[in-house]
């Protein structure tokens, strides 16, 4: 069984059987692939369903559309990224903490990071699906970290966030620049709403 098959990760669009969770593995394995070679506006389900060695029309059956299979790549990265171990240490260091991690991310895989940018941008359904998933995991870890559910904190670092991801999608400032600024803007946001 796939490791992601057996951490329960499945796309979004149904409940898949061992053979299909392989297809999926294959399918998102080589979206990475051919966005490395081709970049994102080159990348197309045809090309993707070629490299993971799958029909065309089985890769549609999986991903409504190359915005919906790249955005699934990013949630399935996400959801693999281990809870940190920071339970020690005070709010602002936990909630810098899930910062760093989320937003670095896919750092390392520069076509991988613009292409997320993009694509998670996308008006598809599965789109628009996946960045409720999305936003719901982070929201919850930035909620852990907090210790609290204070909407309003975590509306404002939500804020912070997605418009530093925004700006790292569009080549303004690199992933590491906006893991650096976010630190900056969380622990000066925690501290002007605790003090």
């Amino acid at each position: 069984m796939s490791e992601l098959a057996s951490t329960g990760i499945e796309a979004t669009r149904r409940r898949l059987t061992e053979k299909q969770a392989d297809t999926v593995d294959r399918l998102t394995a080589a979206a990475v692939d051919v966005l490395s070679r081709e970049g994102y506006s080159g990348t197309t389900i045809r090309l993707v369903a070629a490299a993971a060695g799958v029909g065309t029309a089985t890769a549609y059956t999986y991903f409504s559309s190359k915005e919906h299979l790249i955005s699934e790549v990013y949630w399935r990265r996400l959801i693999a990224a281990p809870p940190l171990e920071t339970e020690d240490a005070d709010p602002a260091d936990r909630v810098v903490a899930v910062l760093r991690q989320v937003s670095l991310l896919v750092a390392d895989e520069p076509a991988l990071a613009s292409a997320v940018s993009s694509a998670l941008l996308g008006d598809d359904p599965d789109v628009r699906h996946l960045r409720v998933r999305i936003g719901s995991e982070i929201r919850g870890r930035l909620a852990a970290a907090l210790g609290s559910t204070d909407s309003e904190s975590l509306s404002m670092l939500e804020l912070l966030y997605s418009g530093a991801l925004l700006q790292a999608g569009m080549n303004l400032l690199s992933y590491e620049q906006v893991a650096d600024l976010l630190e900056i803007s969380a622990r000066r946001l925690l501290a002007d709403r605790h003090s």
